[in-house]
């Protein structure tokens, strides 16, 4: 049996809890088993890093910050390697580079494209366990390193046991699993045993930190079965697959906010084909994720547009907004970073009618505003201000009987 396992940052965050990892992962060769472990940057050494670059640029190019992101790994993977020979296991550290990855050449937020696992074979075939860099490739024109941007070593991970064809791949947190909501909130939140892929999928995207949205997307599309568990104890976590069966007694599975979220408003723009897409390829080509987008309804020839990003695009997105003014006629655009999207997932919501109706008359009576709404078949997010938004996670939680 070949598995592949990934360890966060929390979980290597000192040599305490190195040596910690070191033995689950030694004890997984002593079964029988191959085993190849990706690591992330040890606790809070990525940010860290930033922290240093702000001293000395607010304008640092981003094949640099490449250069200089990647070498958090690259300390966690030695100690790590280090921690399981003084265990008298075999073991090799790689690089992202040395463990074949194969990216783009956008740096900080690159894209896997191919994985060589010539050499990952062959150290496997040799008995050792290999230890790789995760959130780090090389692109395939210049050699240059790349990042797979913030959260990148969970799509390393799961890219591996995808190219290794493994037969599980386990996500080690620093949480026992995934959960009904965030429990710092809701004390009561409830593991869950098993989720769906578009579950988590849905629930990644809208900012539940467990699992990064790209590796969720790629264990969905090859079936890679996901095992989400804690690294501080041995505890069963949570299972993401495939389910057939969708029909549920709770038709909504999670509550999940997002305080990561920027919303700009673009004021009686023209209304005429082609704007819609002038705007938005405009952000496109500035690599800026757009969520939701909200378009009113006309008046004299001209609409509002809204729509929102993340924080850290606001910048590089008013930017966007301010230059395409005269272009799409706008009379002037405004912003706002006080706000938080707050959702509900789950399979069950699309065979149950008025599951947006319970969630509106939940926030209604809460004195919640909802400033932007969107859906999906098995999702339902609103923008409110960021100070209700802990409140509104307690009453949906309650709401729904998630507990």
């Amino acid at each position: 049996m070949l598995v592949v396992q990934k360890y966060g940052g929390s979980s290597v965050a000192d040599p305490e809890r190195i040596h910690r990892v070191a033995g689950r992962i030694a004890a997984v060769q002593e079964e029988g088993h191959d085993i190849v472990v990706v690591v992330s940057a040890m606790g809070d050494t990525t940010d860290e890093l930033i922290s240093l670059v702000n001293k000395i640029t607010d304008t640092p190019s981003d094949r640099e910050m490449d250069m200089l992101l990647s070498t958090g790994e690259q300390v966690s993977i030695a100690l790590l390697a280090m921690a399981i020979k003084e265990r008298g296991s075999p073991v090799i550290s790689l690089t992202g580079s040395q463990a074949g990855i194969i990216t783009d050449d956008v740096h900080t937020k690159a894209r896997i494209l191919n994985i060589d696992t010539r050499r990952l074979g062959e150290e496997l075939a040799q008995g050792n366990i290999v230890v790789v860099a995760g959130f780090q490739g090389i692109e395939k024109v210049g050699n240059d390193t790349t990042t797979l941007g913030r959260g990148g070593s969970d799509t390393t991970a799961v890219a591996l046991a995808v190219a290794l064809q493994a037969d599980l791949c386990e996500i080690y947190t620093d949480v026992d699993g995934v959960y009904t909501t965030d429990p710092r909130i809701v004390p009561e939140a409830r593991k869950l045993n098993a989720i769906s892929y578009e579950e988590m999928l849905e629930l990644a995207n809208l900012g539940a930190g467990v699992l990064h949205p790209r590796a969720v997307e790629m264990a969905m599309n090859y079936k890679m079965p996901l095992h989400v568990r804690s690294s501080f104890n041995t505890n069963s976590g949570t299972l993401v697959k495939e389910v057939e069966n969708m029909e549920k007694a709770l038709y909504v599975t999670g509550v999940v906010c997002d305080h990561d979220v920027a919303k700009i408003g673009l004021f009686n723009v023209i209304d005429k084909p082609g704007i819609a897409f002038r705007i938005f390829k405009a952000l496109a080509e500035e690599k800026i994720n757009v969520d939701m987008i909200i378009q009113s309804a006309m008046r004299d020839g001209r609409n509002d547009i809204s729509f929102t990003c993340s924080q850290g695009d606001l910048k590089k997105a008013l930017a966007v907004v301010d230059g395409l003014q005269a272009v799409i006629g706008a009379d002037g655009y405004t912003h706002s970073d006080g706000v938080a999207k707050v959702s509900i997932v789950g399979a069950g919501m699309i065979s149950n009618p008025g599951v947006a109706a319970q969630m509106f008359e939940s926030l209604y009576g809460e004195g919640i505003n909802l400033e932007m709404i969107s859906t999906s078949e098995i999702r339902i997010s609103c923008v409110i201000r960021d100070k209700d938004a802990e409140n509104a996670v307690k009453a949906l939680h309650k709401e729904f009987n998630l507990a």
